[in-house]
């Protein structure tokens, strides 16, 4: 119940405005941390401010559509984005009993993977249920009597009960640039690898602070909770005294639509192409399990890998149950700089309940490497 309205960088102190008091103070600081997180992206549209217009980036925002939905009578929900958190609440309003629409201006679902594993993503969704619209913009959002009623893109209009924004996130960091402290990627808080600010004494971590990534080793922002974790430790044991480094991230996430796990990381092709790097990707399809064993689902996986050196640049992973958790593999294989000839002989674990004999990250590898 307390605001930082000011970071005030010469003399060393915060202004805080006592939200219960209404009392405003001066704070001393030796050593500040900003951790002030994200903020959904809302549209600045006319009637943005309508009830049951929804974004959702907290515990408490989730619990709020929760609420809403548990009073009933809604029949229509519609999502704008079709990223984690757009994807995510579309199956959460399917398993709630509404009809359900997702919009999004791009061509594919999942902008952070390749086309062909962001149609698989389409696909699971159109068969829970979902009924799609891509290459949409929002133009308008419909109310009536201060309730949302409805939607308008540049091609339809949709009727709508509650309408949740999906659009993602830009990092929280107002306060830090009226006060001074350089931004970076995206309007993030520009670190060091300490997780320190560009001022001595000003430290920044989570959702509104830069991370850099391993593979393009390149500026990075990320908005997820084991980056924001991770920045917190190192940050926290520096402001303790001690001495720790975030040497930064390869892009790895994990979710899932009903049954359908899907997962990512490192770099896609677009970014590849835009660092000017020759690649080259295979696309394959395996099980989950030893073929003859119960339960054995489908996985495809996705790899891609530098022309010339071999070196792994990024993998997408498509499947059922068991599928996602293989990205780990990919992902520590980034973080080594593994070439894709170096990934066909790990020695990964092997029983028919786990895996084929040959895993499906490693069969990937080896199409990559018979291109290379």
């Amino acid at each position: 119940m307390h605001e930082v309205q000011e970071i005030d960088t010469t003399g060393r102190r915060v202004r805080v405005h006592d939200l219960q008091s209404g009392k405003l103070d001066w704070e001393p600081y030796d050593q500040l941390l900003i951790a002030t997180g994200a903020l959904p992206i809302c549209p600045d549209l006319p009637g943005s401010d309508a009830v049951n217009i929804c974004g959702v980036n907290t515990l408490e925002s989730g619990l709020d559509i929760r609420r809403r939905l548990d009073k009933r009578g809604m029949k229509r929900g519609v999502v704008v984005g079709g990223g984690y958190i757009g994807l995510e609440m579309a199956e959460a309003l399917v398993r709630d009993g509404l009809e359900v629409s997702l919009i999004d201006r791009g061509a594919q679902v999942m902008g952070t993977l390749d086309e062909e594993m962001g149609a698989l993503v389409s696909q699971a969704l159109q068969e829970i249920g979902v009924t799609l619209y891509l290459e949409e913009a929002l133009m308008e959002f419909q109310t009536k009597g201060g309730k949302v009623t409805g939607i308008v893109t540049d091609k339809r209009t949709l009727p709508a009960d509650i309408l949740i924004l999906g659009l993602g996130v830009h990092p929280n960091t107002a306060l830090a640039a009226a006060a001074g402290i350089p931004l970076g990627e995206k309007g993030s808080i520009r670190v060091n690898e300490r997780m320190e600010t560009g001022i001595a004494g000003i430290w920044a971590a989570g959702d509104c602070a830069e991370s850099f990534h391993l593979v393009s080793r390149r500026p990075f922002y990320i908005a997820l909770g084991t980056v924001a974790n991770r920045h917190g430790r190192v940050a926290g044991i520096n402001l303790g005294g001690g001495y720790a480094t975030f040497p930064g991230v390869v892009g790895t996430a994990v979710t899932k639509i009903c049954q359908v796990e899907v997962a990512r990381t490192g770099l896609q092709e677009k970014e590849i192409k835009a660092l000017g790097l020759e690649h080259v990707s295979a696309v394959i399809k395996s099980r989950t399990k030893a073929g003859y064993f119960p339960g054995a689902g489908e996985i495809t996986v996705k790899l891609l890998a530098e022309k010339g050196s071999g070196r792994l640049l990024g993998g997408q992973i498509v499947g059922m149950e068991g599928s996602a958790k293989r990205i780990d593999t990919l992902a520590t294989a980034l973080h080594a700089g593994f070439t894709v000839e170096e990934m066909i002989n790990l020695d990964l674990g092997y029983a028919p309940p786990f895996s084929p004999v040959w895993d499906p990250v490693v069969i990937a590898a080896r199409e990559v490497a018979k291109k290379l």
